[in-house]
């Protein structure tokens, strides 16, 4: 089990080995965050880690929603996407779940200009289908601000599981 203090002591390659993919391949966030050591504690990390995140500039933020796959069917995942998908089913898909994700995808990445972003976490297929469905339907900023949110989520889950090993 990892302690503050083995994670204070991590030089910079280790720390951005663990932590550089928290926000999808985007190690910006974990260099910047290594910047602050020493951490109090665990929540001080998550929280340094999300603040430096919300500081972005909406350039940046974009950048790192274009960094997430699409949805069951990108073919190269990060291990942590790949882990999380595979989770929610999302690798299992029928042919007709397969074509309705890749279309949607498409037509998601066309009206936003980024791929649909949920924290897949704890939510089956069909959930993240009819949320898919749903947010589709939003407007661009609406769904710029959902996006974002969404990236913390995942970050914050990304997190926790790091911390509890």
């Amino acid at each position: 089990m990892r302690t503050i203090d083995n994670i204070n002591d991590l030089n910079k390659s280790d720390f951005l080995s663990i932590f550089g993919n928290v926000f999808e391949k985007t190690e910006s966030v974990a260099l910047k965050a290594f910047e602050l050591k020493p951490f109090k504690d665990f929540d001080d990390i998550i929280t340094k880690m999300l603040n430096i995140y919300e500081d972005y500039e909406r350039s940046k933020i974009l950048e790192i929603l274009n960094s997430h796959p699409e949805l069951a069917v990108a073919k190269k995942l990060t291990s942590e996407s790949k882990t999380e998908q595979a989770a929610a089913k999302l690798n299992e898909c029928s042919g007709e779940e397969y074509e309705e994700f890749k279309k949607l995808n498409i037509e998601y990445k066309k009206k936003f200009g980024f791929p649909f972003i949920i924290a897949v976490k704890g939510k089956n297929k069909n959930e993240i289908l009819n949320n898919f469905k749903k947010r589709i339907q939003n407007d661009l900023n609406s769904e710029f601000i959902e996006a974002k949110n969404q990236v913390k989520k995942i970050a914050s889950f990304r997190l926790k599981d790091i911390l509890s090993n």
